[in-house]
């Protein structure tokens, strides 16, 4: 199905609204609150998070809306789905790399995707038949293969390696984790977990990464990232080989090339 591209148009300016949010205060000390041992939120999360859910309810005011921070809007067909500041442990400690992500669902599928990185000024953008850019340009994924040639990208959740949580965690999935990176790194030329899962993912997208796995990720984690990657070539299945349920958490990305090794190495016991 083809997006209309006023969807696409309104998260990509929603994404630059937010990065402008972001960007303004990247270079400043940041206050950091807690939601959980290892999750961080600043007051920048929650202002650009604040201003994208204006902006999206004046031009859309029939739509839903889903943020990390607690915006919500229900009972709508169309949902935006957004994080405001993705990367956030990062923007914290002033490591460049983080972005703000913005994507528009109907019935489970992401029509319309923008992640923005305001430290290189850089837009991924995606809609559904229309293709893949960075900043206006037609983005591929990789044609790099088998797996032995290709740098990986994944992350680990914060909600799993939450020390206060340890005694009653989820302890099976915690050592599956670490599990699966070894694989990786024994397999892949490289893996990295730079900690802001949409912009690895725009990184898959546009060939840089050549693939990307982790569990436990939020909707707005992934979002956008999904259309984006297909929209470019790529391929997108939860961790069985399954069409992408975005409420899961289980997420596997990569250049087609490589889908099938990746997931051997997830499922393998």
């Amino acid at each position: 199905m083809r997006c209309p591209s006023g969807f696409l148009d309104a998260a990509i300016e929603a994404a630059h609204l937010g990065g402008r949010i972001v960007a303004r205060a990247g270079r400043r000390a940041h206050a950091v609150a807690f939601k959980g041992a290892t999750d961080l939120v600043t007051a920048t999360d929650r202002a650009s998070e604040r201003a994208i859910m204006e902006y999206l309810g004046k031009r859309f005011p029939g739509h839903g809306f889903l943020g990390e921070e607690g915006g919500r809007r229900e009972g709508a067909e169309h949902r935006w789905i957004v994080d405001p500041l993705d990367g956030t442990m990062n923007f914290a400690h002033g490591m460049p790399y983080y972005d703000v992500s913005v994507a528009l669902e109907r019935g489970g599928e992401v029509l319309a995707g923008a992640i923005y990185d305001p430290v290189l000024g850089e837009m991924y953008s995606a809609a559904r038949g229309r293709g893949a850019r960075r900043n206006g340009k037609k983005i591929r994924v990789s044609a790099r293969a088998p797996l032995s040639q290709t740098l990986l990208a994944t992350g680990f959740s914060s909600a799993l390696l939450d020390s206060s949580k340890a005694a009653r965690g989820p302890r099976r999935e915690v050592r599956e984790q670490f599990r699966r990176f070894n694989e990786f790194c024994l397999r892949a030329r490289g893996v990295r977990r730079p900690g802001a899962a949409a912009l690895d993912l725009a990184y898959v997208a546009c060939g840089i990464f050549d693939g990307f796995w982790e569990g436990s990720l939020k909707a707005w984690d992934v979002a956008a990232g999904w259309v984006l990657v297909e929209e470019a070539g790529g391929e997108v299945t939860d961790f069985r080989g399954k069409p992408l349920d975005l409420f899961n958490g289980e997420f596997v990305c990569s250049n087609g090339r490589v889908h099938e090794e990746m997931l051997d190495l997830i499922r393998r016991p």
